[in-house]
């Protein structure tokens, strides 16, 4: 018995025959004509939503907060001394947290499932952007790295951080159209790293290896609950450590010296180690309750980007670095139970991805103030200054808020028809049901 797939989860949308793929007794529409169809007909989009996950949006919002006060605590005294300004630096940060609450608000209220129609030009325009980048007149070079573009009066773009959310949602797109084609070698893998390779190429390219880490550890995830083959998915990772250690051997020794600087900062503790070797005074300064909010006896070079973790942990203490922590931890947590709970398997992927996204670059931040990775240059989400990266995250969050809302508890019925995989399925909890309709 053949059974409509929900691609963009259209409802009794039409099969056309010249765009319609057999596989394995089941029949499912083309991206040509399921996005035409859901272009002209924009009721199909029409949902029955309940409220967000309030887990994700305190805790997001709770960080917010949080790194709007230690951006101002850790730049206020600084910025007053250069320019008689004391809001130099957080006055962006406020403006680029205005707009990313109001993009959050925005997708939270849109159906998801639109951004399947956009998912291809988006990731178009992302891998424009990270070209573009490269230009020497367009891109602004800081410390050897080009990842910024400057667009005149308007404050510097990280294309990056564009590039991250364009490929979650066009990987989720494409892995839930693919179905246990995912298991195949030929036209699972090899054409998911097709899809990968020019993000990953163009971001090594600027060089900036902390977001390639990242955008590896997110593509990791998807592919492996998208239901991928454990072989294939282990030889993928041999490639790729392969692959890394070749990278890094052909950037330059700057890495080579991260790494060493990470097994002994005091090696150079004026020169390579001098970063490192601060932010751990700044977390012993802290103590238990924290030396108090612009009290710093510390100075710690990039405190209010990359190493705004130490500004909490001293300032705040361990209690106020344990609190964070907790903050991210409830996100993944409900990150991935919307993940588990989402309706159809494309939103339960953009929520994974999204969920290790954010996760997996604060574990990555936090690891290099502690002195447990080697400093990558990546921010703190929704704390380090960085508008960019505050923007785009928060649009992400409003994605995920936009799936929890139709979120449902699982039991012996899947309100997915496209999520039952049969061999080679998600590795999503409870997207393994069958519907009753699929009889």
């Amino acid at each position: 018995m053949n059974r409509r797939p929900d691609y963009l989860d259209l409802p009794d949308a039409p099969v056309e025959t010249e765009h319609v793929h057999r596989y394995s007794g089941s029949a499912r529409l083309s991206p040509v004509s399921t996005r035409q169809h859901a272009l002209s007909n924009p009721s199909v989009f029409e949902r029955d939503a309940h409220e967000p996950d309030y887990v994700i949006l305190v805790a997001v919002v709770a960080l917010c907060a949080i790194g709007m006060l230690m951006v101002y605590s850790a730049s206020a005294i600084p910025s007053y001394a250069d320019n008689q300004d004391m809001f130099a630096l957080v006055a962006p940060q406020v403006l680029a947290g205005v707009l990313g609450l109001a993009a959050m608000a925005f997708f939270m209220r849109l159906n998801y499932r639109y951004l399947r129609v956009v998912s291809v030009p988006l990731a178009a325009v992302a891998i424009g952007m990270l070209v573009v980048v490269l230009l020497p007149q367009v891109g602004v070079v800081h410390n050897g790295s080009s990842r910024w573009l400057h667009l005149g009066p308007m404050p510097d773009i990280h294309p990056a951080e564009v590039a991250k959310l364009a490929l979650v949602i066009y990987l989720s797109h494409w892995l839930a159209t693919r179905g246990r084609e995912i298991r195949s070698f030929w036209r699972g893998s090899v054409p998911m790293a097709i899809i990968v390779l020019p993000f990953l190429a163009l971001v090594v390219r600027e060089p900036d290896l902390g977001t390639a880490s990242v955008i590896i550890l997110i593509v990791f995830s998807l592919y492996f609950i998208a239901g991928a083959n454990l072989l294939h998915l282990a030889l993928a990772g041999a490639v790729g450590f392969v692959g890394g250690v070749a990278v890094i051997l052909a950037v330059g020794d700057y890495p080579l010296r991260r790494i060493q600087t990470v097994i002994n900062p005091w090696a150079g503790p004026q020169d390579a180690g001098y970063q490192t070797i601060k932010s751990l005074e700044a977390i012993s300064a802290g103590g238990l309750l924290g030396t108090g909010l612009g009290n710093s006896k510390v100075y710690v070079p990039g405190d209010v980007n990359d190493f705004i973790f130490s500004v909490i942990a001293q300032e705040l203490g361990l209690a106020g670095g344990a609190v964070v922590i907790l903050l991210f931890v409830a996100f993944a947590y409900a990150g991935i139970r919307t993940a588990v709970r989402a309706p159809d398997t494309f939103g339960g992927l953009v929520a994974a991805g999204i969920t290790a996204w954010i996760c997996f670059q604060a574990l990555i931040n936090i690891g290099v103030v502690v002195a447990v990775v080697p400093v990558t240059g990546i921010t703190l989400p929704f704390v380090s200054a960085g508008g960019t990266s505050l923007t785009v995250s928060l649009a992400a969050v409003g994605i995920l808020l936009s799936i929890s809302r139709e979120t449902v508890q699982r039991g012996w019925i899947s309100a997915s028809s496209d999520s039952g995989r049969g061999h080679g399925r998600t590795y999503l909890p409870g997207s393994r049901r069958r519907s009753v309709a699929g009889g």
